[in-house]
């Protein structure tokens, strides 16, 4: 909660990093989730990344600060889901395929924006 918070606040040149930390954070709640058998909380918490995973799409025409430092964070939680994705039962691939898909997208984006600056 304190980091979605002070990512809603911050200086609009620093929210893509801090939602990046955020997605990142989510991601490694949703995943011990899933392993620990909380599909339904594993779901929400996906649906919230998401939803950060967009607010970083929204931020990133406007931050320039950090940019390689959030693409790195990125890279490494697209690596984490896709490891929690090889853990997860038949029944969560789906929902945790959809987050991974969305997430590269977004890492793509970042890495895009890394090399035109």
């Amino acid at each position: 909660m304190q980091l979605e918070q002070r990512a809603e606040q911050a200086n609009p040149r620093e929210q893509c990093f801090l939602y990046t930390e955020l997605v990142s954070a989510m991601t490694e709640i949703a995943g011990k989730q899933i392993l620990d058998g909380d599909t339904d909380r594993a779901s929400v918490t996906l649906k919230k990344v998401a939803k950060y995973a967009e607010m970083i799409h929204m931020n990133l025409a406007r931050d320039t600060k950090r940019l390689k430092n959030a693409e790195m964070l990125m890279h490494h939680t697209t690596y984490r889901l896709n490891e929690y994705l090889h853990r997860a039962s038949s029944e969560d691939r789906p929902t945790l395929q959809a987050a991974l898909k969305q997430l590269n997208q977004v890492q793509n984006e970042l890495l895009t924006q890394v090399f035109n600056h």
